[in-house]
């Protein structure tokens, strides 16, 4: 695997990784460098056995990422982006394990779709979420899944009038999971992700393939499907030990088999 370039950094505390843009001078916008950086840090937290979870964010304390480099753009005359342009969980990189967005400032156009496909979002009370492609003549077609995530009315609201909204109003409409102070983002996204890492890995890896599996799917053929993605798990060695650990009244030991 080639490395990953000083504009995104990786790092690994106690069982969570941190995947963090590294352009505070350029509001951390997506450049080449950093779209790379950021598909091979994700492709590295995939091969890490040490790492249960991942936490995106960015450098500085005024913008989580504020999307594409659009001087970057108008030299290269960027018409169409290819579909692996930036890294899309679940598109381009498949993720079994969660990933969490610490999401702290601005999070427009590509920042917001890096807040967009993770599993879940807290952002600091300062933190801004926009699509803001209408302004610049480009598109969002990423954004397909959002009327998903927060309904078609509040979704036509953000696409087609390009203005950003609060880390509150986000949090209000479904789209962010919690707000906290700035100061205390790291701390809480970190407590977060620890107690994630403490869960049985197949069961926590179950329940983020029915969410996205069942999104496609009609109110049966999603709990048919939900039964096979769980069948593993109540078969596993850790489907018998987390009971056999509540019997014998202590802390369950997973194996992830």
């Amino acid at each position: 695997m080639s490395d990953i370039p000083p504009e995104v950094l990786y790092e690994v505390d106690d069982r969570v990784a941190w995947l963090t843009i590294n352009r505070p001078e350029a509001r951390n916008a997506l450049n080449k460098a950093v779209r790379d950086g950021l598909r091979l840090g994700i492709e590295k937290f995939n091969e890490d056995d040490s790492a249960a979870v991942l936490i995106i964010t960015g450098a500085g304390d005024k913008a989580f990422c504020a999307g594409g480099d659009l001087k970057e753009m108008s030299d290269t005359a960027l018409k169409i982006p290819p579909k692996d342009f930036i890294v899309h969980l679940g598109r381009t990189i498949q993720v079994k394990k969660p990933v969490i967005a610490a999401v702290n400032g601005y999070a427009f156009a590509g920042g917001f779709l890096l807040a967009q496909q993770v599993d879940l979002c807290i952002a600091s009370d300062n933190a801004k979420f926009g699509v803001t492609e209408v302004k610049v003549g480009r598109g969002s077609p990423w954004a397909a899944p959002l009327a998903w995530i927060i309904g078609p009315r509040l979704a036509m609201e953000i696409l087609l009038t390009g203005q950003p909204i609060t880390a509150q109003r986000a949090y209000e409409i479904g789209f962010v999971n919690k707000v906290v102070p700035l100061e205390d983002l790291r701390a809480e996204a970190e407590k977060m992700a620890r107690g994630i890492a403490e869960m049985a890995p197949l069961s926590v890896e179950a329940a983020k393939e029915m969410i996205y599996a069942s999104a496609d799917r009609g109110w049966e053929e999603g709990l048919d499907h939900a039964d096979e993605i769980y069948e593993k798990v109540y078969l596993s060695e850790d489907g018998q030990e987390g009971p056999r650990a509540f019997a014998e009244k202590r802390k369950p030991v997973w194996k992830g088999r």
